[in-house]
């Protein structure tokens, strides 16, 4: 059970708490994007004095914002630390006087090197290594944020949000059992599937999001669109007839009944059969506190879809998740 927050991370919020935070720029690629959102999320209710944006990497140095200054902060994530854009992300901004902190499994990674500050995470999804989750990247931002939040706001959700995190785990374990069944069913029904989209909103956006295209697109080579559940209602939702498929997550935050509405129209309208919910309400999240449950529920759907994933795998006879078409095999891109 964590009391304290990770060392790495108590040694860049002291430093931080010396001098004035305006601005958080949360900056990364691909699936260590999606856990960027929930981020923002957290700041923008916890705090009255902290903004924050989320950018692509490449993007984030094209658009070269213009409070990227000497009181922001910009946070970045890449799991190798090799992810060019976002090391390229971590040296504009600090050659723009940001503090520059990285999250990453390679403390000597090209990444790290760019930081001001390095915060080491753990990830079980390529490995298959068994992890606790509160050291997850979702875990280690969430400390950070809190952080943050305790120094601009001076209100202290730590203590609160540490019990959390030490529950995780076991939720997460039980989620993969409530879900077992269902999954072998949806995995058949999917199977030969050449399309399947993704909804959610909020602190979800992010896991549907990298479901959809690390998971979906990149590893099953899926047709796949992440949608977010209140922009459902204005274009996508003129695809939906009784084939289409959907994973919907609906959460526990304030944005749930845009979820729920999505869901439901979904059920209206289209078949359930081809419709895989995830509802956190039916999830055992003991020891999670209510304030926190929304936050974290996404990694635990992010979590237990993997399983999901290694079963519709298995239909489309792809034993090994990991065969790419052109990701690091073609240089110039």
């Amino acid at each position: 059970m964590k009391t304290a927050v990770n060392p790495d991370i108590a040694k860049a919020l002291e430093v931080l708490a010396k001098k004035p935070v305006s601005q958080v720029f949360l900056v990364a690629c691909g699936g260590s994007l999606s856990i960027m959102h929930p981020g923002k999320y957290f700041l923008d209710r916890h705090s009255r004095t902290i903004t924050s944006d989320v950018y692509n990497g490449d993007e984030f140095v094209c658009r070269d914002p213009m409070k990227l200054d000497d009181h922001a902060v910009v946070i970045l994530c890449s799991q190798t630390g090799t992810t060019h854009e976002t090391a390229r992300a971590a040296k504009h901004a600090k050659a723009k006087g940001a503090t520059v902190i990285a999250m990453t499994l390679d403390p000597a990674s090209p990444l790290a090197d760019a930081a001001d500050f390095v915060l080491q995470y753990q990830a079980s999804y390529t490995t298959g290594v068994a992890i606790d989750a509160a050291d997850s990247n979702y875990g280690v931002l969430y400390m950070l944020l809190a952080g943050l939040v305790k120094i601009a706001d001076g209100t202290d959700h730590r203590p609160s949000l540490l019990k959390s995190l030490g529950n995780l785990q076991p939720a997460i374990e039980k989620a993969h059992v409530q879900y077992a069944d269902l999954f072998t069913t949806f995995a058949e029904r999917f199977k030969d599937r050449d399309v399947i989209y993704t909804t959610a909103s909020g602190a979800n956006y992010g896991a549907a999001y990298s479901f959809a295209i690390c998971v979906l697109m990149e590893m099953q080579w899926i047709n796949s669109q992440a949608i977010h559940a209140n922009e459902f209602f204005h274009g996508p939702f003129e695809v939906v007839d009784k084939n289409a498929c959907f994973i919907t997550m609906v959460g526990l935050d304030e944005t749930r009944r845009l979820e729920e509405r999505a869901r439901d129209f979904l059920y209206r309208f289209g078949d359930k059969d081809n419709i895989l919910v995830l509802d956190a309400k039916d999830l055992d999240l003991a020891g999670i506190a209510e304030q926190f449950q929304g936050y974290l529920v996404p990694l635990i759907f992010f979590d237990a879809l993997w399983k999901f994933a290694y079963k519709l795998a298995a239909h489309r006879n792809q034993t090994m998740l990991e065969a790419r078409r052109y990701m690091k095999k073609i240089n110039d891109y």
